[in-house]
C-alpha cells in the first residue's frame, strides 16, 4: 500500500489524477453510455437502440442478444429466430476477442453497485464477512441452466439482477430496487465482491466464453513492482493477479490468462511503477533475465 495508507496515491502523485484513474474513467463513459443508448428512445423519443441487455437493435439493423439469455431460452424450449442467432454470434465473437468478463467492467450496470459498495468497505475500513468459494458461480450458473429445463420457462430472468436493474432503468425499477440495495448491502457488509466476485452466474458465463480472449492485462514491467499490493486490493478477482506478477521464478508470463479477470484495468490505474498495461495474449514468455525462486510477499488476499 502507498506509504500514506491510501490506495493509489502513489499513483495519483506519479501519474497525476486523469492518469491514475484513466481506466476507471473510461468504464464509467461505456456503462453510461450504454445506458445511455437505451434510455435515449424510451425518455426523449430518439431509437437509437431498442431493447434491452437481454436483446436488442441498433438502428433497426444490428441485432444483439445475450447469449446466457438465449441458452437458458433453448434449454426452456423455444425456438430462436435468426435474429436472435446472428446476434449471440456478434456478442460472443465480440468477447471472444476483448475478453469474456469485460462485459462485467465494462456493460453491466450492477458493477457500478458493486465497484460502489467496494469503495465504500475499503473507506470506512469494514473488514471481514463470510466467504464464499469462487466455483459457487458456476454451480449457480449450472442450476439456472437445470432450472431453465425443468421449468420450460426463462425463469432465472426474473431473478437476475443484472436485467432486473437494467429492464428498472429502462422501464421503470418497480421493485427491483430492492433487489439492487440487497446486492450492494451484501457486498458492503455480507461479503467483499459477494455479488461479482463469487456468486453471478452471468459473469460465470462470460468467463467461459473469454476464456481465451486475445485482449489481457498484462504485468510487462513486473520486475518494477514494489509490493505495494494496491493492485490486490482494488482488484475484484486478486487471485489472477499473483500468476502473472510474482510467476516469474516458477516459468509462468506476464500476461493475465486467467478467464476471471474483468480487464478492467484498475490494476493498472493504481499502479505508480506502470507494471501492468493492456496487450494480447501471445508473447507470454519468461524473459530470460527474469529472477528465478522468486518469493516476495503477496500479502492477505488470495
Amino acid at each position: 500500500m502507498s506509504p500514506n495508507g491510501k490506495i493509489g496515491a502513489d499513483a495519483v502523485l506519479a501519474k497525476g489524477w486523469l492518469g491514475a484513474h484513466k481506466w476507471l474513467l473510461l468504464r464509467r463513459v461505456s456503462q453510461l453510455g450504454i445506458l445511455a443508448l437505451f434510455l435515449i428512445g424510451p425518455w426523449a423519443g430518439i431509437w437509437i437502440v431498442k431493447g434491452n441487455l437481454a436483446y436488442s437493435l441498433t438502428l433497426d439493423t444490428l441485432p444483439l442478444a445475450d447469449p446466457y439469455v438465449l441458452l437458458q431460452s433453448l434449454l426452456a424450449g423455444h425456438v430462436a429466430e435468426k435474429l436472435a442467432l446472428v446476434g449471440v454470434a456478434i456478442v460472443i465473437g465480440f468477447y471472444a476477442l476483448a475478453g469474456g468478463r469485460a462485459y462485467c467492467a465494462w456493460a453491466c450496470p450492477v458493477n457500478m453497485v458493486t465497484d460502489l459498495a467496494a469503495s465504500l468497505r475499503r473507506r470506512f475500513g469494514i473488514k471481514g464477512g463470510a466467504r464464499f468459494s469462487r466455483a459457487t458461480r458456476y454451480w449457480i450458473l449450472a442450476m439456472t441452466l437445470v432450472l431453465a429445463a425443468a421449468s420450460g420457462a426463462i425463469a432465472w430472468e426474473m431473478l437476475n439482477p443484472v436485467s432486473m436493474l437494467h429492464r428498472g432503468l429502462i422501464f421503470g425499477m418497480g421493485t427491483a430496487w430492492a433487489v439492487i440495495l440487497a446486492v450492494f448491502l451484501f457486498d458492503l457488509f455480507v461479503s467483499p465482491d459477494g455479488w461479482c466476485g463469487h456468486l453471478c452466474p452471468v459473469g460465470a458465463f462470460y468467463s467461459l466464453i473469454g476464456k481465451t480472449s486475445l485482449v489481457r492485462v498484462k504485468a510487462a514491467q513486473r520486475s518494477a513492482c514494489n509490493d505495494c499490493m494496491d493492485c490486490f486490493v482494488v482488484c475484484p478477482e486478486p487471485q489472477v493477479i499473483k500468476p502473472a506478477l510474482k510467476g516469474a521464478g516458477k516459468g509462468i508470463g506476464p500476461v493475465i490468462t486467467a478467464s476471471n479477470c474483468t480487464n478492467c484495468g484498475r490494476c493498472i490505474d493504481v499502479c505508480s511503477k506502470q507494471v501492468f498495461g493492456f496487450g494480447l495474449r501471445f508473447n507470454n514468455k519468461v524473459a530470460d533475465n527474469a529472477p528465478r525462486g522468486e518469493t516476495a510477499a503477496l500479502g492477505n488476499r488470495p
